[in-house]
């Protein structure tokens, strides 16, 4: 069929699922696509007549698919859920292949992605006073969601044994899915919120098995929010990698525990027996994270320091979506191969295994990473180990410590966790020069390495401005505010300077300088940059006060 009566059939078949109404779509000449009335005109209406039926009936399960292919929930999702699996199940096997949408395709309910029944929701209710929330983004690969987020469940419960240990997903667009297909119905956050409310529990502690401080932790946050007076006590622990740190150095124990473990692991499984054999033997392994343009995304160049700290010469951080910028996959296919790796390991570095590692990693499309790594020429061997961080012992063994730390008291309440408060004004510098250290959240974007990250701080009039010379001319521009913000008509964008720097043997080296109005001191701000390449990149920086000292 061609594409554009592709379309009629299925805006046709969205009307007749809307409306409850028989639509027959018009062919040329006015014709319907009835079979009685073709065959008297066409000997091969009847055929034509039976093609349309079956592109009708395809049309109509890939609306239903797209329809609840949504992120929020109504009173008629799971209707729709059951119906769609329903309509689904009449099709024949050719009409399953015809179905198509916006989001729908065949594999939605087709795909072999394990047994749903290893699962364990934990939607039950007789949870009792004291309950451990566990949230996830979640996956729709049955494997490994009970591999990977089970795994983590199971460790929890095993360790508190008092609580009763519940879960919630974030990612409606995942809970339908499972629904639809499997008959697994998992809560989302407010679900699981008010099933807790209704079952009486006094105190709450919410484990995130996300992997930072990112944007779904800051969803949670927001849920948590709006209920959080129904409790005696609510207290959110730490995602895996735990606290985001100020710069790319700031990294904490529970990232070098991450990096050593799935380091380790990955190792394993390629049939080392350490990360310095597979070097030796020309290996490298690149773990590949969603990525984000959340302030967060520092915690993915801190695992690259984090891995370097640990000699893992022949292990990269990348990420699906290239932010930070370094992590991108054109960038790591460049690191590799200017190391003079010629095997690759990928690996997902993500709690699950899902669609971005079956897929976005490990697929047979042309923009996979498998296949761009295939595509650079630069390589004799590519392979995929598609498993995630949740099955991981030590992984396991971080989540169970981070509720701990809550559980016993240790870690902070929602009341001390769900908000910043502003911090005091700074008392007013005098007018003057000062050298500051400058550091961002990315370890492509820095002050000169002859400089030591230290920029020159301009305070005039209580205006301050920061001098910084960067290390290459590839930052062209930078815009004090957000990436979005800096693509708007008429935004001023600050102009590079031309700079000299001198490094420790003598070597000079021509750079670009910028000059960054600095709203405060020693607290993150929004500094966003454009490349040679023409991208916009967010990016938070911190300027640091001046050491009373110099």
């Amino acid at each position: 069929m061609k594409k554009g009566l592709m379309k009629f059939v299925l805006v046709t078949a969205v009307s007749a699922l809307l409306t409850g109404c028989a639509v027959y779509p018009q062919i040329p000449g006015g014709m319907e696509t009835s079979g009685e009335a073709a065959s008297e005109t066409d000997p091969a209406g009847e055929e034509a007549a039976e093609t349309g039926s079956d592109e009708e009936a395809a049309a109509e399960v890939a609306a239903l698919i797209d329809a609840i292919y949504v992120q929020e929930w109504t009173p008629e999702t799971d209707a729709l859920c059951a119906e769609a699996k329903a309509k689904w199940d009449a099709l024949t096997e050719e009409q399953k292949a015809l179905v198509e949408g916006e989001e729908a395709d065949p594999d939605y309910f087709g795909r072999d992605t394990g047994d749903a029944s290893l699962d364990d929701p934990l939607n039950e209710d007789g949870i009792g006073e004291n309950e451990i929330l566990v949230v996830s983004f979640g996956t729709s690969f049955n494997d490994s969601r009970a591999k990977d987020i089970k795994g983590i469940e199971d460790a929890i419960v095993a360790a508190n044994p008092d609580w009763s240990v519940r879960r919630a997903f974030t990612a409606q667009i995942i809970i339908n899915h499972v629904q639809a297909r499997d008959g697994e119905k998992i809560d989302n956050m407010e679900q699981a919120l008010e099933r807790a409310v209704q079952n009486g529990v006094k105190n709450l502690v919410i484990q995130p098995t996300h992997l930072m401080h990112g944007a779904e932790y800051d969803e949670i946050i927001a849920a948590v929010d709006a209920c959080a007076d129904q409790f005696e006590s609510v207290k959110i622990a730490e995602p895996l990698l735990g606290e985001v740190g100020a710069d790319v150095t700031d990294i904490n124990e529970d990232k070098k525990a991450v990096a050593e473990a799935v380091t380790e692991e990955a190792v394993s499984l390629a049939g080392y027996a350490s990360a310095e054999e597979a070097k030796n033997d020309g290996t490298a392994f690149v773990f590949m994270g969603h990525g984000t343009s959340h302030a967060a995304k520092i915690s993915y160049s801190q695992m690259a320091s984090q891995v370097a700290d640990l000699d893992y010469d022949n292990v990269f951080i990348g990420t699906v979506e290239g932010e930070p910028e370094e992590t991108a996959c054109e960038n790591v296919i460049d690191a590799v191969k200017e190391a003079g790796y010629k095997k690759v390991i990928l690996r997902p570095l993500m709690v699950v295994a899902g669609d971005h590692a079956n897929n976005d990693m490990a697929g047979d499309d042309e923009d996979s990473w498998k296949s761009m790594f295939e595509a650079s020429g630069a390589f004799d061997e590519i392979s995929c180990q598609i498993e995630g961080l949740g099955r991981i012992g030590t992984v396991q063994d971080l989540y169970v410590a981070h509720t701990e730390a809550v559980v016993s008291g240790e870690g902070a309440s929602k009341e001390e966790t769900s908000g910043t408060d502003e911090a005091e004004t700074e008392e007013a510098l005098p007018d003057g020069t000062y050298p500051v250290k400058f550091t961002t959240d990315s370890s492509m974007f820095h002050v000169s390495e002859a400089l030591s990250d230290i920029g020159e701080l301009q305070v005039k009039d209580g205006e301050m401005t920061v001098h910084v010379s960067l290390q290459s001319k590839n930052i062209v521009n930078l815009y004090p505010g957000t990436a979005e913000e800096a693509k708007a008509d008429g935004a001023l964008l600050l102009e590079p300077t031309t700079d000299t720097v001198t490094y420790e043997d003598g070597t000079t080296e021509e750079v670009y300088g910028f000059d960054v109005p600095v709203p405060f001191l020693d607290r993150e701000f929004d500094l966003a940059l454009i490349g040679t390449k023409g991208k916009w990149y967010d990016h938070k920086v911190v300027v640091s006060s001046p050491d009373a000292s110099e």
